[in-house]
Protein backbone atom coordinates (compact mmCIF):
# COMPACT_ATOMS: atom_id res chain seq x y z
CA UNK A 1 0.00 0.00 0.00
CA UNK A 2 1.01 3.64 -1.11
CA UNK A 3 2.43 5.96 1.58
CA UNK A 4 -0.66 7.73 3.30
CA UNK A 5 1.42 11.60 2.89
CA UNK A 6 0.08 14.20 0.39
CA UNK A 7 2.58 13.67 -2.29
CA UNK A 8 3.97 17.20 -4.10
CA UNK A 9 2.74 16.68 -8.10
CA UNK A 10 4.98 17.39 -10.93
CA UNK A 11 5.65 20.77 -10.76
CA UNK A 12 3.77 22.31 -7.33
CA UNK A 13 5.21 24.17 -5.44
CA UNK A 14 6.32 22.92 -2.06
CA UNK A 15 4.73 25.98 -0.38
CA UNK A 16 1.13 24.84 -1.64
CA UNK A 17 1.72 21.50 0.15
CA UNK A 18 -0.86 21.21 3.02
CA UNK A 19 1.85 21.39 5.92
CA UNK A 20 2.07 19.32 8.96
CA UNK A 21 1.66 21.49 11.21
CA UNK A 22 -0.22 25.56 10.76
CA UNK A 23 -0.87 28.40 12.99
CA UNK A 24 -4.68 29.56 11.92
CA UNK A 25 -6.51 32.79 13.10
CA UNK A 26 -9.74 34.24 13.33
CA UNK A 27 -13.03 32.97 15.31
CA UNK A 28 -13.95 31.09 11.99
CA UNK A 29 -11.06 28.56 12.49
CA UNK A 30 -12.36 27.13 15.76
CA UNK A 31 -16.40 27.77 15.27
CA UNK A 32 -16.73 23.89 15.27
CA UNK A 33 -14.13 22.85 17.51
CA UNK A 34 -15.50 20.51 20.20
CA UNK A 35 -13.39 22.45 23.19
CA UNK A 36 -15.10 25.78 22.02
CA UNK A 37 -16.41 26.71 24.96
CA UNK A 38 -13.70 25.37 27.31
CA UNK A 39 -11.53 27.70 29.84
CA UNK A 40 -14.02 31.19 29.83
CA UNK A 41 -13.70 33.60 31.96
CA UNK A 42 -14.98 36.57 32.75
CA UNK A 43 -12.74 40.09 31.86
CA UNK A 44 -10.69 40.27 34.92
CA UNK A 45 -9.54 36.84 34.91
CA UNK A 46 -8.93 36.89 31.44
CA UNK A 47 -6.55 39.85 31.59
CA UNK A 48 -4.16 37.49 34.37
CA UNK A 49 -4.99 34.17 32.52
CA UNK A 50 -1.99 32.13 31.88
CA UNK A 51 -3.24 31.85 28.24
CA UNK A 52 -3.37 35.37 27.71
CA UNK A 53 0.15 36.48 29.03
CA UNK A 54 2.92 35.42 26.88
CA UNK A 55 5.61 35.46 29.81
CA UNK A 56 3.25 33.00 31.48
CA UNK A 57 5.18 29.13 32.46
CA UNK A 58 2.01 27.86 30.87
CA UNK A 59 2.28 29.91 27.65
CA UNK A 60 5.96 29.39 27.45
CA UNK A 61 5.27 25.82 27.01
CA UNK A 62 2.56 25.52 24.19
CA UNK A 63 4.56 27.79 22.13
CA UNK A 64 7.96 25.19 23.17
CA UNK A 65 5.07 22.28 22.44
CA UNK A 66 4.26 23.91 19.05
CA UNK A 67 7.98 23.92 18.18
CA UNK A 68 8.17 20.30 18.88
CA UNK A 69 5.09 20.15 16.43
CA UNK A 70 6.24 21.54 13.60
CA UNK A 71 9.63 19.79 13.78
CA UNK A 72 8.98 16.22 14.72
CA UNK A 73 5.20 15.47 13.97
CA UNK A 74 5.38 11.70 11.55
CA UNK A 75 4.25 12.65 7.89
CA UNK A 76 0.39 11.23 9.05
CA UNK A 77 -0.26 13.21 11.43
CA UNK A 78 -1.57 16.90 10.81
CA UNK A 79 -1.91 19.29 13.28
CA UNK A 80 -3.98 23.06 13.72
CA UNK A 81 -3.15 25.22 16.39
CA UNK A 82 -4.97 28.79 17.23
CA UNK A 83 -3.46 32.22 17.30
CA UNK A 84 -6.10 33.75 19.65
CA UNK A 85 -6.57 30.24 21.90
CA UNK A 86 -3.16 29.01 22.91
CA UNK A 87 -5.07 26.05 24.87
CA UNK A 88 -7.11 24.20 21.74
CA UNK A 89 -5.59 22.10 19.22
CA UNK A 90 -7.06 19.88 16.28
CA UNK A 91 -5.13 17.19 15.09
CA UNK A 92 -5.96 14.58 11.71
CA UNK A 93 -4.64 11.46 12.32
CA UNK A 94 -3.81 9.73 8.47
CA UNK A 95 -5.00 5.91 9.03
CA UNK A 96 -1.70 3.88 8.65
CA UNK A 97 -1.13 1.29 6.17
CA UNK A 98 -1.46 -2.60 7.78
CA UNK A 99 -4.58 -1.49 10.06
CA UNK A 100 -7.92 -1.78 9.24
CA UNK A 101 -8.24 2.00 9.27
CA UNK A 102 -5.49 2.55 6.27
CA UNK A 103 -6.71 5.41 4.05
CA UNK A 104 -9.11 7.02 7.13
CA UNK A 105 -8.74 10.71 8.30
CA UNK A 106 -9.39 10.58 12.47
CA UNK A 107 -10.03 14.14 13.94
CA UNK A 108 -8.97 14.94 17.28
CA UNK A 109 -10.28 17.87 19.50
CA UNK A 110 -7.60 18.98 22.24
CA UNK A 111 -7.99 21.11 24.58
CA UNK A 112 -5.68 22.29 27.86
CA UNK A 113 -5.52 22.82 31.24
CA UNK A 114 -4.99 26.38 32.39
CA UNK A 115 -2.29 24.85 34.46
CA UNK A 116 -0.79 22.72 31.41
CA UNK A 117 1.50 20.35 31.78
CA UNK A 118 0.43 19.95 35.54
CA UNK A 119 -2.35 18.33 34.04
CA UNK A 120 -3.19 16.55 30.90
CA UNK A 121 -5.44 17.46 27.70
CA UNK A 122 -8.96 16.74 26.93
CA UNK A 123 -9.47 14.71 23.65
CA UNK A 124 -12.72 14.37 21.99
CA UNK A 125 -12.69 11.99 18.81
CA UNK A 126 -14.99 13.04 16.13
CA UNK A 127 -17.12 9.76 15.78
CA UNK A 128 -20.12 10.28 14.03
CA UNK A 129 -21.54 8.06 16.29
CA UNK A 130 -19.66 4.88 15.58
CA UNK A 131 -17.34 3.05 17.60
CA UNK A 132 -14.29 1.56 16.00
CA UNK A 133 -12.04 0.99 18.68
CA UNK A 134 -12.12 -0.07 22.13
CA UNK A 135 -10.50 3.31 23.00
CA UNK A 136 -12.55 5.53 20.87
CA UNK A 137 -16.26 5.71 22.12
CA UNK A 138 -19.20 6.74 19.80
CA UNK A 139 -19.63 9.58 21.82
CA UNK A 140 -16.14 11.02 21.20
CA UNK A 141 -14.48 10.01 24.49
CA UNK A 142 -11.11 8.86 24.59
CA UNK A 143 -9.78 6.30 27.14
CA UNK A 144 -6.37 6.58 27.46
CA UNK A 145 -3.93 6.19 29.72
CA UNK A 146 -1.75 8.94 28.57
CA UNK A 147 -4.45 11.71 29.50
CA UNK A 148 -5.56 9.86 32.78
CA UNK A 149 -9.10 8.48 31.75
CA UNK A 150 -7.54 4.79 32.24
CA UNK A 151 -6.21 3.55 34.97
CA UNK A 152 -2.96 1.76 33.06
CA UNK A 153 0.45 1.41 34.93
CA UNK A 154 2.32 4.68 36.66
CA UNK A 155 4.65 5.06 33.80
CA UNK A 156 1.84 4.81 31.47
CA UNK A 157 0.18 7.98 32.84
CA UNK A 158 0.42 11.06 32.23
CA UNK A 159 3.93 12.98 33.55
CA UNK A 160 4.19 17.02 33.96
CA UNK A 161 8.23 16.43 33.04
CA UNK A 162 7.93 14.30 30.21
CA UNK A 163 4.52 13.84 28.56
CA UNK A 164 4.15 16.14 25.83
CA UNK A 165 1.46 16.50 22.62
CA UNK A 166 3.64 14.53 20.18
CA UNK A 167 3.61 11.88 22.30
CA UNK A 168 -0.23 11.98 23.05
CA UNK A 169 -0.63 11.97 19.16
CA UNK A 170 1.94 9.22 18.56
CA UNK A 171 0.11 7.19 21.00
CA UNK A 172 -3.46 7.45 19.36
CA UNK A 173 -1.77 6.54 15.81
CA UNK A 174 0.53 3.64 16.81
CA UNK A 175 -1.36 2.07 20.15
CA UNK A 176 -4.91 3.18 19.74
CA UNK A 177 -5.12 3.12 15.39
CA UNK A 178 -3.58 -0.07 15.62
CA UNK A 179 -3.30 -3.23 13.50
CA UNK A 180 -5.17 -5.38 15.89
CA UNK A 181 -7.72 -2.89 18.00
CA UNK A 182 -9.96 -5.61 19.58
CA UNK A 183 -7.07 -6.79 21.52
CA UNK A 184 -7.26 -2.90 22.90
CA UNK A 185 -10.07 -3.85 25.07
CA UNK A 186 -8.57 -5.14 28.58
CA UNK A 187 -11.12 -7.78 28.88
CA UNK A 188 -9.20 -10.22 26.10
CA UNK A 189 -5.90 -10.44 27.97
CA UNK A 190 -5.30 -13.65 26.69
CA UNK A 191 -6.31 -13.62 23.39
CA UNK A 192 -3.49 -10.38 23.40
CA UNK A 193 -0.66 -12.87 25.52
CA UNK A 194 -1.37 -15.46 22.67
CA UNK A 195 -0.67 -12.63 19.70
CA UNK A 196 2.40 -12.00 21.68
CA UNK A 197 3.58 -15.53 21.46
CA UNK A 198 2.73 -15.81 17.81
CA UNK A 199 0.56 -18.73 18.41
CA UNK A 200 -2.87 -16.75 17.96
CA UNK A 201 -6.03 -19.66 18.09
CA UNK A 202 -8.86 -20.16 15.98
CA UNK A 203 -11.33 -18.45 18.18
CA UNK A 204 -9.32 -15.28 18.87
CA UNK A 205 -8.13 -15.25 15.36
CA UNK A 206 -12.16 -15.40 14.03
CA UNK A 207 -12.76 -12.57 16.82
CA UNK A 208 -9.87 -10.40 15.40
CA UNK A 209 -10.73 -10.56 11.87
CA UNK A 210 -14.73 -9.92 12.64
CA UNK A 211 -13.62 -7.07 14.27
CA UNK A 212 -11.68 -5.37 11.77
CA UNK A 213 -13.89 -6.05 9.42
CA UNK A 214 -16.53 -4.33 11.32
CA UNK A 215 -13.99 -1.29 11.99
CA UNK A 216 -13.32 -1.00 8.02
CA UNK A 217 -16.87 -0.86 7.13
CA UNK A 218 -16.67 2.16 10.23
CA UNK A 219 -14.07 3.78 8.67
CA UNK A 220 -15.13 4.04 5.53
CA UNK A 221 -18.56 5.63 6.75
CA UNK A 222 -16.21 8.09 8.80
CA UNK A 223 -14.90 8.93 5.45
CA UNK A 224 -18.45 9.99 3.92
CA UNK A 225 -19.19 12.64 6.97
CA UNK A 226 -15.91 14.09 6.49
CA UNK A 227 -16.34 14.83 2.88
CA UNK A 228 -19.76 15.92 3.84
CA UNK A 229 -18.84 18.14 6.45
CA UNK A 230 -14.73 18.48 6.43
CA UNK A 231 -13.80 19.90 9.54
CA UNK A 232 -12.28 23.45 9.72
CA UNK A 233 -8.79 24.39 8.74
CA UNK A 234 -8.47 20.99 7.33
CA UNK A 235 -10.73 21.28 4.21
CA UNK A 236 -7.55 21.17 1.70
CA UNK A 237 -6.24 18.27 3.39
CA UNK A 238 -9.78 16.31 3.32
CA UNK A 239 -9.84 17.27 -0.69
CA UNK A 240 -6.63 16.40 -1.50
CA UNK A 241 -6.33 13.32 0.48
CA UNK A 242 -9.94 11.84 -1.11
CA UNK A 243 -8.77 12.85 -4.74
CA UNK A 244 -5.80 10.60 -4.20
CA UNK A 245 -6.85 7.93 -2.16
CA UNK A 246 -10.20 7.22 -3.80
CA UNK A 247 -9.20 4.72 -6.30
CA UNK A 248 -6.93 2.47 -3.76
CA UNK A 249 -10.16 2.68 -1.45
CA UNK A 250 -12.31 1.76 -3.26
CA UNK A 251 -10.37 -1.00 -4.83
CA UNK A 252 -9.69 -2.47 -1.35
CA UNK A 253 -13.23 -2.64 -0.73
CA UNK A 254 -13.78 -4.68 -3.81
CA UNK A 255 -10.87 -7.10 -2.67
CA UNK A 256 -11.94 -7.57 1.24
CA UNK A 257 -15.58 -8.23 -0.77
CA UNK A 258 -14.06 -10.97 -3.37
CA UNK A 259 -12.02 -12.38 -0.20
CA UNK A 260 -8.62 -11.58 -2.43
CA UNK A 261 -7.06 -9.47 0.58
CA UNK A 262 -7.17 -9.77 4.57
CA UNK A 263 -8.94 -6.32 5.55
CA UNK A 264 -6.27 -3.97 6.44
CA UNK A 265 -3.76 -5.59 3.97
CA UNK A 266 -4.84 -4.99 0.55
CA UNK A 267 -2.16 -4.55 -2.10
CA UNK A 268 -2.53 -2.25 -4.68
CA UNK A 269 -2.20 -3.64 -8.06
CA UNK A 270 -2.76 -7.25 -6.81
CA UNK A 271 -3.67 -10.13 -4.41
CA UNK A 272 -2.25 -9.85 -0.86
CA UNK A 273 -3.17 -13.20 0.22
CA UNK A 274 -2.01 -16.68 -1.53
CA UNK A 275 -5.26 -17.84 -0.29
CA UNK A 276 -9.15 -17.40 -0.37
CA UNK A 277 -10.59 -15.13 2.82
CA UNK A 278 -13.90 -16.19 3.85
CA UNK A 279 -16.06 -13.65 3.89
CA UNK A 280 -19.79 -13.51 5.43
CA UNK A 281 -22.68 -12.37 3.67
CA UNK A 282 -23.44 -9.95 5.84
CA UNK A 283 -19.64 -8.32 5.09
CA UNK A 284 -19.90 -8.78 1.54
CA UNK A 285 -23.41 -6.74 1.88
CA UNK A 286 -22.07 -3.97 4.29
CA UNK A 287 -18.82 -3.46 1.46
CA UNK A 288 -21.32 -3.01 -1.42
CA UNK A 289 -23.63 -0.55 0.05
CA UNK A 290 -20.52 1.12 1.26
CA UNK A 291 -18.62 1.17 -2.04
CA UNK A 292 -21.80 2.62 -3.16
CA UNK A 293 -22.33 5.50 -0.69
CA UNK A 294 -18.47 6.19 -1.41
CA UNK A 295 -18.47 6.49 -5.09
CA UNK A 296 -21.36 9.01 -4.65
CA UNK A 297 -19.80 10.81 -1.73
CA UNK A 298 -16.49 10.96 -4.15
CA UNK A 299 -18.40 12.29 -6.72
CA UNK A 300 -20.22 15.26 -4.82
CA UNK A 301 -17.14 16.26 -2.74
CA UNK A 302 -15.82 16.54 -6.60
CA UNK A 303 -13.27 15.14 -6.73
CA UNK A 304 -15.00 11.97 -9.58
CA UNK A 305 -16.34 12.28 -12.68
CA UNK A 306 -19.89 11.66 -12.44
CA UNK A 307 -20.05 8.69 -14.72
CA UNK A 308 -17.54 6.93 -12.06
CA UNK A 309 -20.75 5.45 -10.16
CA UNK A 310 -21.29 3.49 -13.40
CA UNK A 311 -17.81 2.30 -13.38
CA UNK A 312 -19.32 -1.25 -11.30
CA UNK A 313 -16.03 -2.08 -9.97
CA UNK A 314 -18.01 -2.64 -6.73
CA UNK A 315 -21.61 -3.83 -7.71
CA UNK A 316 -22.57 -7.43 -7.81
CA UNK A 317 -24.20 -7.52 -10.99
CA UNK A 318 -22.79 -7.23 -14.40
CA UNK A 319 -23.56 -6.46 -18.14
CA UNK A 320 -23.94 -4.06 -20.52
CA UNK A 321 -26.65 -1.74 -18.75
CA UNK A 322 -23.99 -0.27 -16.74
CA UNK A 323 -21.78 1.64 -19.68
CA UNK A 324 -25.19 2.34 -21.14
CA UNK A 325 -25.95 4.21 -18.44
CA UNK A 326 -22.54 5.81 -18.26
CA UNK A 327 -23.40 7.27 -21.87
CA UNK A 328 -26.84 8.02 -21.17
CA UNK A 329 -25.69 10.30 -18.28
CA UNK A 330 -22.99 12.46 -20.65
CA UNK A 331 -25.73 12.87 -23.47
CA UNK A 332 -28.30 14.01 -20.83
CA UNK A 333 -25.44 16.50 -19.75
CA UNK A 334 -24.13 17.77 -23.44
CA UNK A 335 -28.39 18.36 -23.56
CA UNK A 336 -28.08 20.42 -20.78
CA UNK A 337 -25.19 22.64 -22.17
CA UNK A 338 -26.98 22.75 -25.37
CA UNK A 339 -30.51 24.19 -24.40
CA UNK A 340 -29.91 25.32 -20.37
Amino acid sequence: MADTDLAVAPGQDQEDVFKNFDILSGDSAISDHSYIGANKLNEVQAQTAAFNNPTSNVSKRIVKEWRILERDLPESIYVRVYEQRLDLLRAVIVGSPGTPYHDGLFVFDIVLPPDYPHHPPKVNYHSHGYCLNPNLYASGYVCLSLINTWQGRAVERWSTSTSTILQLLVSLQGLVLNDNPYFNEPMVAVGLQQLKNGILTGFWHKKVMNYNQNVFVYSCRTMIHKMKRPPKGFERLVFEHFRQRQEVILSAINAYRDGTAVVGHYQQGGSSSTNPVHVSRGFKSSLSKTYKDLQKAFIQFGISPPEAIDRGEGSQSTGSSKPNRGFKSKVINALKKLFG
